[in-house]
């Protein structure tokens, strides 16, 4: 319960944001928004959060989301896993299950992600409220 508690402290100081693609260029929703923000990770209702959606890390069967795809987080050996970086740009290393990948985040957050992304996937909202409220 404790982690759950000071992960929620820890990350609304900073809006935290996804790309992905070879270039990096492709905009994959808000890690840490408002379940009710329309570029949040945690809204089921919007683009990234969506497990349909084509944008979305959720979809298992999506460029961004499938276990197959060099563009997934949830690759093992994934070559270009979203990047994390903040409003400013800067740089918070790659949301990757991919152990062997360089400058592959250390957050808190990324870590649960990688961990418990295959049951997050089975309750979004559910995960959200646990992570940070």
């Amino acid at each position: 319960m404790c982690l759950w508690l000071l992960m929620s402290f820890a990350f609304q100081a900073q809006t935290l944001h996804l790309y992905g693609g070879s270039h990096q260029d492709q905009y994959l929703g808000c890690l840490n928004c408002d379940t009710f923000d329309k570029n949040s990770v945690w809204n089921t209702y919007g683009d990234y959060g969506n497990v349909y959606s084509s944008k979305s890390i959720w979809n298992n069967y999506g460029n961004y989301g499938s276990a197959y795809s060099t563009y997934s987080p949830w690759n093992s050996y994934a070559s270009y896993p979203p990047t994390i970086v903040d409003q400013g740009g800067n740089f918070f290393g790659y949301l990757t299950l991919n152990t062997y990948k360089s400058e592959r985040s250390e957050l808190e957050l990324a870590q649960v992600l990688c961990k418990y992304y295959d049951v997050i996937k089975k309750d979004i909202g559910g995960w959200y409220g646990k992570l940070f409220r």
